[in-house]
C-alpha cells in the first residue's frame, strides 16, 4: 500500500487502471473532457501492478480494485463512484480544490 499511496500522492489527480478495463477508459476520459490531466498508472504494465491491486483491493472494499481514483491524495472511489460524483456535480469541484484543473 506504501507505493500506492506515494504514487497517489505525486500529482492532484491520479487513477489506478489495467489497459484493457473498458471502465477506467471511460474515468480516464471523463477525466480529460473535464480538463484534467491524471497521472495514469496502469496495473498491468507495471512490475509491482500484482501487488498494488491488492492493496487497492483493501481501499476500495470491492471486487474490482481498478479504476481507483485518488483526488488531492485521498481515494476517492472507483468508477461508480466517480460517475455518481460527476452527475451531483461535486467531481469538478473535488478537481478544482485539489488543483487538478483551473476554473472553467
Amino acid at each position: 500500500m506504501e507505493r500506492v499511496r506515494d504514487l497517489a500522492s505525486k500529482k492532484a489527480a491520479v487513477i489506478f487502471t489495467k489497459s484493457s478495463c473498458c471502465m477506467c477508459h471511460s474515468i480516464k476520459t471523463l477525466f480529460y473532457e473535464l480538463g484534467a490531466s491524471p497521472a495514469v498508472h496502469e496495473l498491468d504494465k507495471d512490475p509491482q501492478g500484482r501487488d498494488m491491486e491488492q492493496a487497492l483491493f483493501g481501499a476500495s472494499g470491492s471486487t474490482q480494485a481498478v479504476p481507483a481514483v485518488f483526488i488531492g491524495g485521498r481515494y476517492v472511489g472507483s468508477a461508480k463512484d466517480i460517475i455518481s460524483f460527476h452527475v451531483n456535480g461535486s467531481l469538478k469541484q473535488m478537481l478544482r480544490d485539489s488543483k487538478a484543473i483551473w476554473l472553467q
